[in-house]
């Protein structure tokens, strides 16, 4: 019984905090006003980088995606960073250039294939000077018309270093209704929730723009678990609002092997509530603000405790059932199976489970940096 007691206090605490956090967020802060200054006729210049390794599929598509945007194209500089594809990607972008000749495009091919990481360094290099905004993008992103004028109207505001997008999945028509997009639902709904409290700690790949010059006075994240969704919690960190649009929509298609995917993002997202805070001190950015703190902390506790509470709970009821052949404990089992057949449960579940491989992968594969 001490241990079914147990298990029950753990499981009450692991789906009490983030389910109180959610309604906490979703009812005080969603509906609010942005407390920032949006001005949709601020026109800053803006470079948008694309890191690009085997795009062939993807890159015109892109490139016309980009083309469309309701945003002056005076005003707008691509910068291609080509790893040494061996498809047609940089021959497509030239083709794609040469019949558009009113966006500005560079085309940068790298003599091998260096890291994502390289590849953001290389652009920014290069990147006008007179550039206020600098975009990372993905070469399969697709953003919706309005997305860049959006994001950049948020940059109006001096208190803004960064702005990301919100995400949902491109999904086959027979594959009907995919997980990932139950997921992202809540995931947004709390990343623009807390960015209107303060600021996000997680920023999306397919969207981060950045103000130029903090993004050239604390340069680009680097330190194992490092990615471009660190760039939130380093910009919240230097005392800069780190925000998730709601009216910044991008849309991703499904590549790949999505187990493989959600677990190196969930190391990396691990890894990134681990130093993040500690590598703003060390590179003497690091400013404390109240709001952020809070976020901070109960985002800490989502990510590296939390999943183990479930583990745990899970693991003494199995042991009561295995030892002591408790009908309570497999009662309880049972019925978070059943809950199973509920999408919004199963969806949280597969969550934990990606965060606690990560967390033990990550005992053996520290040196998770940057590779796309």
């Amino acid at each position: 019984m001490l241990l079914e007691l147990i298990a029950l206090i753990l499981a009450g605490i692991h789906f009490g905090i983030p389910l109180t956090y959610y309604l906490y967020l979703k009812s005080k802060y969603l509906n609010r006003p942005w407390n920032i200054k949006i001005d949709e006729n601020y026109r800053p210049k803006v470079t948008i980088i694309i890191p690009t390794y085997r795009e062939a599929k993807f890159i015109w598509e892109r490139l016309d995606n980009l083309y469309a945007q309701k945003y002056p194209k005076r005003l707008i500089e691509v910068i291609i960073v080509d790893s040494k594809s061996d498809d047609r990607t940089i021959e497509l972008a030239k083709e794609w250039a040469s019949k558009h000749p009113d966006l500005n495009i560079r085309l940068i091919e790298e003599d091998r294939r260096y890291g994502k990481l390289h590849a953001l360094q290389t652009a920014l290099k290069e990147a006008d000077q007179d550039s206020e905004v600098i975009v990372f993008t993905d070469a399969d992103a697709i953003w919706e018309p309005n997305a860049l004028s959006n994001a950049l109207s948020y940059f109006a505001d001096p208190s803004v270093g960064s702005v990301t997008g919100s995400i949902s999945y491109v999904v086959p028509m027979n594959c009907g209704r995919y997980l990932e997009n139950t997921y992202r639902e809540f995931y947004n709904l709390i990343r623009v929730a807390e960015s209107k409290k303060y600021a996000t700690p997680i920023h999306n790949g397919p969207f981060l723009a950045i103000r130029t010059n903090l993004l050239r006075k604390i340069g680009l994240p680097y330190y194992a678990g490092s990615d471009d969704s660190a760039f939130g919690s380093l910009m919240a960190f230097s005392g800069y609002r780190a925000i998730q649009a709601d009216n910044v929509i991008v849309r991703e298609p499904i590549r790949g092997s999505q187990f493989r995917r959600k677990i190196r993002s969930a190391q990396h997202l691990f890894l990134s509530f681990l130093k993040t805070r500690k590598y703003a001190k060390r590179i003497k950015v690091y400013r404390y603000t109240r709001p952020f703190e809070e976020i901070w902390k109960i985002e800490w506790w989502l990510h590296v405790v939390n999943p183990w509470l479930l583990a745990v709970s899970t693991l003494l009821l199995i042991i009561e059932i295995l030892l002591y052949e408790s009908l309570t404990a497999l009662a309880l089992l049972g019925v978070g199976l059943i809950f199973l057949t509920l999408t919004t449960y199963r969806t949280w579940i597969l969550q934990q489970i990606y965060l606690i491989i990560a967390t033990i992968k990550n005992l053996w594969t520290k040196e998770v940096v940057w590779k796309k």
